[in-house]
C-alpha cells in the first residue's frame, strides 16, 4: 500500500519542490510546504522528518534515515538527490525537472498500455450485456411461440424454462462482473 500511493504522489511533489525552490525558497523550507499534506505518504514521512529536525537532527541523517524507508524507485531517487543537495551543494532543481519529466513519459507509457489492454472490454461488455438477455429471453419464449417446440426441446413445464433463463441472465451477470474486474485490476494506479 505503501509504494502505490508513494508512486501515485511523487510526481505532484517533484512538481511541487520545483516551483517552491525555483522561486527562491530552501530545501528544508520547501520540505516543510510539503509536510503540512496533501502528499498521502509522503507528506506524512517529511511531517516526521520535520518534527526530528526541529528536535535537533541533522536534515542529512534524517534524509538518509527516509531513503531507507522508501519503497519506490522515484521516491528515493527524489531523496538522494536531496541528500545531494545536502552534501555537495548540487543543482537540485534541474535535477528534479528532469526526474519529473522521466517519471512523466513512465506514467504516459503506462496510461496508454492501460488504455491498449482495455480496447476490447467496452465492445465485451456490450456484447454480452445485450446480446445475451436477448438471446435467453428468445429461448425462454420460444416454446410458447412454435407450436411442435416439444420436438424441439422435448416436453418442459414454464418453470422449468425459466429457471434456465434466470440461470443464464446471472451467469451473463457474473461474466460482465469479472470482465470488470479484470479491467479494474489491470488498473496502473495512476
Amino acid at each position: 500500500m505503501r509504494s502505490l500511493d508513494e508512486s501515485k504522489e511523487i510526481l505532484y511533489v517533484i512538481r511541487t519542490l520545483d516551483v517552491l525552490m525555483g522561486s527562491g525558497v530552501g530545501l528544508e523550507a520547501a520540505i516543510h510546504s510539503i509536510s503540512q499534506g496533501g502528499y498521502g505518504i509522503i507528506s506524512k514521512d517529511f511531517s516526521n522528518l520535520m518534527d526530528n529536525i526541529n528536535k535537533g537532527t541533522p536534515l542529512e541523517r534524517e534524509l538518509r534515515a527516509l531513503l531507507k524507508k522508501a519503497e519506490t524507485d522515484g521516491y528515493k531517487r527524489v531523496i538522494n538527490t536531496m541528500i545531494n543537495n545536502v552534501t555537495q551543494n548540487t543543482d537540485i532543481i534541474e535535477t528534479l525537472r528532469k526526474q519529473g519529466e522521466r517519471m512523466e513519459e513512465t506514467r504516459t507509457e503506462a496510461v496508454k498500455e492501460y488504455i491498449e489492454e482495455l480496447g476490447g472490454v467496452p465492445e465485451t461488455l456490450l456484447s454480452i450485456g445485450m446480446i445475451g438477455p436477448i438471446i435467453l429471453s428468445i429461448l425462454g419464449i420460444a416454446p410458447q411461440l412454435m407450436g411442435d417446440a416439444e420436438a424441439l426441446f422435448g416436453s418442459m413445464d414454464q418453470g422449468t424454462i425459466m429457471s434456465i433463463v434466470n440461470m443464464g441472465l446471472l451467469l451473463t451477470l457474473a461474466g460482465m462482473a469479472m470482465i470488470g474486474i479484470k479491467a479494474h485490476t489491470k488498473d496502473p494506479g495512476l
